[in-house]
């Protein structure tokens, strides 16, 4: 059975906007000659895909089960094409995670590449629509479950992270903290606490109940938030160089310190041609830094699978 790829491309697009008016629309032909690539389809396959009825659009079991597929198979088809026409396009990598500064790492490993074009992803879900659409061909931040089929990541650094207080916190002036001794603290976050899941697990871990959120502004924003309560604290890489605040203090975390995890992402099936180099250039730089460095005994990683110091270099 051979498929159609633009009656393909007509269902997806269908199945991820759930409207048929909006999908027409993102691929510029009418709604008639949308629904009839679909119906097409559908002839072709013997299963309804999509239902439209007073409630909308909605996928069938069928369509359920075809959507991912179909996803891959377009981008399999979008590598194809671009291995012939478009070989000397740069590779397209998001990051996310701004906060956090995910470009310290990343320009380390690709210094002097003049063929990486950066984009600039808000979070993981938002990356990972650009990935399985094909408009960036890898990503790097933190990556955690559950990822769609289709998409594979490799674990490349493990960064050491520091509370960051208040002046006059009570623990302000220690020469170290445990995270337990948080706990009557406010964690201070840049956006909702259920979104930001390396912080949400740090909470829930060390039995820290309170917390007050904010707009993630950037780094001056977050401190001068932060710096509005002695109470507050938070937690960021202990690499990130500080602007001066006198009224923030950072402190190494210990009895475990927590490790704040980078990954490279991608799409199982790759496609550009940098993306193995930048892989190597990234296990290469691990290696060289000792980034990848993990001791259950005496670290803290909220991932499943941490306490399995091989699985961190295979994942």
């Amino acid at each position: 059975m051979d498929l159609d790829l633009a009656q393909v491309r007509a269902f997806v697009q269908a199945a991820e906007e759930l409207h048929f008016g909006h999908a027409a629309e993102e691929l510029l032909i009418s709604q008639q000659a949308l629904s009839k690539r679909i119906a097409r389809l559908e002839s072709t396959l013997g299963r309804r895909l999509l239902d439209r009825g007073g409630q909308g659009v909605r996928l069938t079991e069928a369509g359920q089960r075809f959507l991912e597929p179909a996803r891959q198979a377009l981008a399999a088809a979008d590598v194809a094409v671009a291995a012939v026409l478009d070989t000397h396009r740069p590779l397209r990598i998001d990051v996310w995670g701004h906060l956090y500064a995910p470009m310290r790492t990343l320009a380390q490993v690709a210094t002097g590449e003049p063929r990486l074009e950066l984009g600039h992803g808000r979070d993981l879900p938002s990356v990972i629509t650009a990935l399985l659409h094909g408009d960036i061909d890898a990503a790097f931040g933190r990556v955690h479950a559950p990822l769609p089929a289709g998409l594979t990541h490799r674990l490349v650094r493990l960064e050491p992270v520091d509370a960051i207080l208040h002046a006059d916190h009570p623990l302000a002036h220690a020469p170290a903290i445990r995270p337990v001794q948080l706990r009557d603290g406010v964690l201070w976050t840049p956006g909702a606490l259920h979104r930001l899941d390396f912080l949400h697990r740090f909470a829930m871990a060390f039995g820290i109940h309170q917390h007050a959120e904010g707009a993630n502004l950037g780094l001056d924003h977050f401190l001068d938030d932060l710096a509005a309560d002695r109470h507050r604290f938070s937690l960021l890489p202990a690499d990130i160089p500080l602007p001066p605040h006198p009224a923030i203090r950072s402190i190494p975390l210990i009895d475990p310190t927590p490790l704040y995890a980078w990954s490279l992402l991608w799409r199982d099936n790759g496609g550009h041609p940098l993306l193995d180099t930048l892989t190597s250039a990234f296990v290469t730089e691990a290696e060289r830094n000792r980034w990848l460095e993990h001791d259950s005994t005496r670290d803290w990683l909220p991932e499943r699978h941490s306490t399995d110091a091989s699985a961190l270099t295979t994942s």
